[in-house]
């Protein structure tokens, strides 16, 4: 497991020019930074949240990155290893990293509208004369959809598969599927990809954060979706500002030239470094290795863990549950009593205590905890604080 306080010790002072003047001495290896900058890190009793800074990196990613931040590479020779290996690790025609499910989703749906027509790809986000349509159900609108908008198409909203067959036209340029909500829309992700091929128009599955299981790596390409996005930073334990575009070869190449390193496109600011090219390819390539079933097994634990400690306390109900598609780990579910403390003031109490812990966030009518991030000991120390805190003793 990565431990947080050696790898501060190994980067550069905040703040330091790139190159020490002479005879300057090295910073102390004892610098805490985050206390330096006022930031106190914290137990991740929550998941894997872009807001709460999401998964800590693998040693091997780390070390893959230190070791690529050492030399010179051409950036686009580097993205075409990279999307050559990735590929056939997850049995794609073809991908890339992109910077994050986001980068992706912005990436890929340009891909879709500009295609690799220099002319049209310099001119977005207008796309006056282009396919600019992207239909989508009205369940899946969700906020990470802004990439998509960005991109200077037109949402269609529709519901059923009468109002599909209505909307879709010449000008549509892709179908955009969220993922986790495919058990809200009216129509599943199978149907979704018959009507795309029936209309020649591309598929895009959102799944951000859709693994474990590792199956899904492969379930929806061969599925039929012509792009899968993964997030790099979640469950695969890669870079946090990295993530994964999948499919059809004519489409990930349309998506680089649309994107960085390339100057001039709607996509110019979504960097992806070689440090994080080459940690995404490690952090893949270690995830689909790893024992699914004992992790799950270890992820299993820390909630009964979490749960026996609670149970000793008046009115305390637990549940866990695993959500079906999205996060796809156990979550342990805590109610009780409210009249003498809330659960606002408990998430309160956690975040504000020593060590500050952090919760599924949202929690209201009940406590909700996903420890499958917590660090070696943390699970023993939120499932003590919690019991502490409903039981009054802190």
């Amino acid at each position: 497991m990565p431990n947080r306080r050696r790898f501060l010790k190994s980067v550069p002072a905040l703040g330091a020019a790139a190159v020490p003047a002479a005879g300057a001495k090295p910073a102390p290896a004892t610098r805490d930074y985050f206390k330096e900058l006022g930031i106190k890190p914290f137990i991740n009793a929550a998941g894997t949240y872009t807001t709460l800074s999401a998964s800590l990196m693998l040693p091997e990613v780390m070390a893959a990155m230190q070791f690529a931040s050492k030399q010179f590479v051409r950036l686009i020779d580097l993205h075409d290893a990279v999307g050559k290996k990735i590929a056939a690790l997850v049995g794609a025609e073809a991908a890339m990293v992109s910077s994050g499910a986001a980068g992706a989703l912005l990436a890929g749906t340009a891909a879709c509208v500009a295609g690799k027509d220099q002319e049209k790809i310099l001119r977005l986000p207008d796309t006056s004369g282009m396919k600019n349509e992207v239909l989508i159900q009205k369940e899946h609108r969700y906020g990470y959809d802004h990439a998509v908008r960005a991109v200077g198409v037109k949402m269609i909203e529709i519901e059923t598969v009468a109002e599909f067959e209505r909307a879709v036209n010449p000008r549509t340029a892709m179908m955009l599927f969220f993922n986790d909500a495919d058990p809200r829309g009216k129509i599943n992700a199978e149907e979704w990809v018959r009507l795309g091929r029936k209309h020649g128009v591309p598929t895009f599955n959102d799944a951000a954060a859709d693994v474990p299981p590792v199956e899904n790596f492969y379930k929806y390409l061969k599925m039929g979706f012509d792009l899968v996005t993964f997030s790099g930073g979640k469950g695969i334990r890669g870079p946090q500002s990295a993530g994964l575009l999948l499919g059809r070869k004519d489409l990930i190449e349309a998506a680089r030239l649309n994107t960085s390193p390339y100057s001039d496109t709607v996509g110019r600011g979504c960097k992806v470094n070689k440090e994080e090219l080459l940690g995404m390819l490690i952090a893949l390539e270690v995830f689909i290795k790893k024992d699914q079933t004992a992790e799950m097994k270890e992820f299993e634990r820390r909630v009964k863990h979490i749960a026996d400690a609670v149970r000793a306390v008046p009115s305390i109900k637990t549940e866990v549950k695993v959500p079906p598609i999205a996060n796809h780990v156990p979550h342990l579910h805590i109610g009780w009593d409210q009249s003498k403390i809330t659960v606002r003031e408990v998430v309160r109490k956690l975040r504000d205590g020593d060590p500050s812990i952090e919760v599924v966030p949202g929690s209201r009518e009940e406590l909700i905890i996903n420890p499958w991030m917590a660090q070696p000991g943390e699970t023993e120390i939120v499932a003590k604080r919690i019991r502490d805190i409903l039981s009054g003793k802190a």
